[in-house]
């Protein structure tokens, strides 16, 4: 428990636990706020998902109409037209360029989301956060959920292509949660970083719109990276987003399990990312609130 001591006349509040209690009760520190905020969370999140189409007449129809449609032109483009296969699993089995492109589509546009919204995240809720105790850590979370809602529609549409191309799904798609989880902490992260960064300037916002575009190419969507010559075959492991879509391809195309080595490296880097950003947010909460 805290203590109080007075120093010059003044009260200090001296935190009394030991460095294993403190990074405990750190590790659990966002999952209490989740909770405790739980509701908050699914009343906004229902606000941002209905208002998402808000005057449109066919309204959520267009979550799906889009990924639809993208995958139907690459169908066309790659798999009628070029017969581009580009990755086998170690019982023979082929891949379409289609799908392939389509599976590094998805995680990257998942990003991508995150990283354009997030830097304006706070001043969209400025009202809130100045005039009410608004938990605005929670933002991050929300905002992950509602695009998380968009990706697994995208999700859904590929596993249909997919189905109908191939005529059966592998049994290692049960394991998507095992990846799709830890990225979804891996962009709370971070936007918490990116939160309090962009409450600040404004200009990390203009620098995440000039190179996410970028960045796609610096990330295996296009092509395996087993294509690239060493060193840059391994280096290309240091984009973090390059391990999420080489597992997500493994289990949801491949029908094998993915390399232990990567699939860890893909662990550490969404835990590191989900710690730091919320660290990084903490320790300017207070700031923030006066510079939004």
């Amino acid at each position: 428990m805290p203590s109080v001591k007075v120093v010059n006349g003044k009260q200090i509040v001296v935190d009394n636990l030991d460095p294993v209690e403190r990074v405990s009760r750190f590790v659990l520190r966002p999952f209490e706020q989740m909770i405790q905020h739980q509701d908050l969370i699914a009343a906004i999140l229902r606000r941002e998902l209905r208002d998402r189409f808000k005057g449109s007449v066919a309204g959520w129809i267009w979550a799906v109409i889009a990924p639809l449609l993208a995958i139907t032109v690459y169908t066309f483009a790659f798999t009628t037209n070029l017969q581009l296969p580009v990755a086998e699993s170690g019982d023979g089995t082929r891949v379409t360029y289609s799908l392939f492109i389509f599976s590094g589509i998805i995680v990257f546009n998942f990003f991508s989301e995150m990283a354009f919204r997030a830097p304006m995240l706070l001043h969209e809720y400025t009202h809130f956060i100045k005039q009410t105790i608004f938990p605005s850590d929670m933002l991050a979370v929300i905002s992950t959920l509602r695009a998380t809602a968009y990706t697994l529609i995208s999700i859904v549409v590929m596993l249909i292509f997919q189905l109908a191309i191939t005529g059966s799904l592998p049994w290692t798609v049960l394991l998507m949660p095992l990846i799709f989880i830890p990225f979804m902490a891996f962009l709370i992260g971070m936007s918490w970083f990116l939160c309090a960064i962009g409450a600040f300037t404004r200009d990390a916002g203009y620098f995440m719109i000039n190179v996410v575009p970028l960045f796609m190419f610096a990330t295996p969507v296009f092509y395996p990276h087993t294509s690239l010559p060493a060193p840059f075959d391994f280096w290309i492991y240091a984009n973090a987003l390059t391990g999420y879509v080489e597992v997500m391809r493994d289990i949801v195309l491949l029908g094998k399990v993915p390399s232990l080595l990567v699939y860890g490296w893909t662990l550490l880097t969404s835990v590191v990312t989900f710690y730091f950003g919320y660290w990084f947010f903490d320790r300017y909460r207070n700031v923030i609130v006066d510079v939004i």
